[in-house]
């Protein structure tokens, strides 16, 4: 069964770093998108970058290309995201997903869905 997990979260000061990793199974990533998105209490499901293939690196409109950046290592089927500069209003549950050939900001149009990574970011 196709699977994707994500590690990588925990509890940061505000101007630290991350590196979230999302690990694919049963995944070719020559055809599929692997998007990241956050969602906040209250808040709805956004989508932060998404890479696939045929696209390259995807931003979405709001997300910040000078803070965050998304990447993968073929080798290991693992696509990362690196969150630089960290503010309190990034705290969220982080979540990798999978969805076939190229990318979208709409969280419904992704197939697979990992649990999420918690990110709390303290002032």
């Amino acid at each position: 069964q196709v699977k994707v997990v994500e590690s990588g979260g925990g509890s940061v000061q505000s101007g630290e770093s991350l590196r979230l990793s999302c690990a694919t199974s049963n995944i070719n990533l020559d055809y599929w998108a692997i998007g990241w998105f956050r969602q906040a209490p209250g808040k709805a499901r956004e989508g932060i970058l998404c890479l696939s293939n045929a696209e390259g690196r995807v931003y979405y409109s709001h997300s910040d290309q000078d803070r965050f950046a998304i990447s993968r290592d073929n080798a290991e089927n693992t696509v990362y995201l690196q969150m630089n500069s960290l503010k309190p209003e990034d705290s969220a549950v982080y979540y990798c997903a999978a969805k076939f050939r190229t990318c979208s900001e709409t969280p419904g149009r992704f197939d697979y869905w990992g649990q999420g990574s918690q990110v709390t970011v303290s002032s």
